[in-house]
This record gives C-alpha cells, structure tokens and sequence, in this order.
C-alpha cells in the first residue's frame, strides 16, 4: 500500500497532480482544496495517497492533509460511494466540515455536493454518522487540524461528556457548538462545563 508520495511538483492542475519521484512522474487524483495547498511547480511537495485498483485501472488519489485521506476513505467504504464523489465532497468543505455536517444530519449542505441527491444525502448521514464521528484531528470550529493541544482538549473534552452518559455523536455535537459559540475556549475542563450548560 501506498502511503504518501514525495518528490517534486511537476505538474498541477485543480483535480490532478504529478510528483517527480525520481524521475518516475506519480499522476494523483486531488481535491481542490489539496490543490490549493500545493507548492509551486518545481517545488518539493508529498501527498498522502490512498491507490484504488480495478480490474480495468489503478488510479492514485492524493490529499495535501491525513484528515482529507481519512474521510476519503471512510466516505468511499460506503456503498454506491465512489471516489468522484468523495472527491467533490472534499472540494467544497473541509474534512471538519464535512463531519459537522453529517452529524449534525444537514441533508440540504449535503445536497451542494455534486452528484448528491436527497436520497444519497440521507444515506451518507445514516451510514458516516458513527465513522465520522471516531475520526479525530479533522479540525472544527475554532480548532485547527494537527493543532495538537487543542485537538486533546476536544479529545479529552468528549471521553468526560461520554462518561457523563452522553453518546458519542451528542457529544460531538455540543463540543462542536461551544467551539461555534465560545472560540476562546481551550480546555477541556471549560468544553465540558459550557456544553452541559441547559439550552
């Protein structure tokens, strides 16, 4: 398996790019947002990769960030999902996003999604609901993706909840509202406290 490639940007356009790895050019599917974290040509740059084979092709998929992999991955485990679409979904939010949403069941910012219907939006949230929600380090608001600290204060924040007795996705949810609603918070102590808050 493939984990990342590395080497020099040849080549880079909004949904592809070509890394030089020793004079062997790696053609890689991205989303946008990869694209807009790319160097310039010429440069050095490394893509986390995730390689699809079928019977007709291997095809290599790149992400500027392990978050986007992950959610490319758990999106395409789901039936009738396949890498375009998960493509797309990547390209119009951020992997923080794209979880938020799903969580919080928004079928209607699900529908933006090129190739999403109403129907595929209500089975992405049924069937990614419960992955999305145990993937850590995908960012949120007020939090940054591979911030360390406040990617453990989210982590340590959501244990206290769930031993208070709350599921796993309600958890998710107040955290992410008390990051919405109080960006300043960093702790988990003060992520606890603000979100057993009565509404």
């Amino acid at each position: 398996m493939i984990a990342y490639v590395s080497g020099t940007l040849a080549e880079k356009k909004p949904t592809e790019a070509v890394i030089d790895v020793g004079g062997l050019g790696y053609r890689l599917l991205i989303p946008t947002s990869s694209f807009d974290k790319l160097p310039a040509k010429g440069e050095s740059a490394r893509l986390h990769a995730t390689l699809i084979v079928r019977e007709d092709s291997q095809t290599l998929y790149g992400f500027a960030t392990e978050a986007e992999r992950q959610v490319f991955e758990t999106m395409i485990s789901v039936s009738g999902v396949g890498p375009k679409l998960a493509l797309a979904a990547l390209s119009g939010m951020s992997p923080g996003e794209l979880r938020d949403v799903v969580l919080a069941g928004d079928t209607g910012m699900l529908t933006r999604i090129p190739g999403v219907g109403k129907k595929t939006a209500e089975r992405l949230i049924v069937e990614l609901r419960d992955k999305l929600s145990k993937l850590d380090g995908l960012g949120t608001y007020g939090a940054v993706a591979g911030d360390g600290e406040a990617a453990q204060a989210r982590s340590d924040a959501r244990a206290g909840l769930e031993a208070l007795g709350l599921g796993r996705a309600e958890a998710e949810k107040r955290i992410r509202v008390v990051l919405r609603d109080h960006p300043g918070v960093s702790s988990a102590e003060d992520l606890i406290r603000i979100a057993l808050r009565p509404t």
